[in-house]
């Protein structure tokens, strides 16, 4: 007999979710078979040395699930849990926790040393929007040809760039040739936010025209 998590009727969907899910977490309910088990209580209350099968019976009881929480214990530990609504609050916690975390990338800038300056300065600006967003950036100077004997430029070239952007960023590795290429990698400063401070009547007021 197999026996789910307990949910409203009306959640048939979802009941079916979190067993799959739950399943592959913990042992819950009749799939703990251990001859005995320390069963805690709901509310943390140690409820001693059982049977699984009376640990079981003392949380349907309850309307409740058992879940075997420390599985390497001796012998194991049980709680009396609503395990539909654990699963759910942590399924919750999780997906805010991704929502609040920003993940680190690396942006590559790239140009050749002939770069004319609205170029530059369009990559400049592209830059620093990664920068802004927390995004670390890479920038590469690629050289063709007879570009190889003048490499000096191009390591002018990211020079410049790393003290375009120094104040919003800080140079990680200097200029280094792999290849054709050499290249530089700068990351965000932490940014800290200027205190707001509240303007007075008189700062508010519009000046009038003379």
């Amino acid at each position: 007999m197999c026996f789910y998590v307990r949910m409203p009727k009306a959640s048939a969907f979802f009941f079916q979710e979190v067993l799959f899910i739950a399943s592959t977490d913990y042992q819950f309910n009749e799939d703990i078979r251990d001859r005995e088990v320390r069963l805690i209580g709901e509310d943390g209350e140690q409820l001693g040395i059982m049977s699984s099968q009376a640990a079981l019976d003392i949380a349907f009881s309850k309307n409740l699930d058992l879940v075997k929480i420390a599985p390497g214990s001796n012998p194991p530990v049980c709680k009396i849990m609503d395990y539909g609504k654990y699963r759910f609050s942590q399924a919750k916690r999780e997906k805010e926790a991704k929502k609040n975390q920003h993940i680190i990338e690396v942006k590559e800038i790239r140009m050749s040393p002939s770069i004319g300056d609205n170029d530059f300065l369009v990559k400049l600006k592209n830059a620093q929007k990664f920068l802004a967003e927390g995004d670390r950036v890479k920038v590469t100077v690629r050289f063709r040809g007879r570009e190889m004997a003048h490499t000096n430029i191009g390591e002018g070239l990211l020079r410049r760039f790393a003290q375009e952007c120094a104040e919003v960023s800080a140079l990680d590795k200097q200029p280094s040739m792999e290849g054709r290429h050499m290249s530089i990698f700068i990351s965000p400063k932490v940014q800290v936010q200027p205190k707001k401070v509240a303007k007075s009547a008189e700062d508010t007021k519009e000046a009038k025209p003379e």
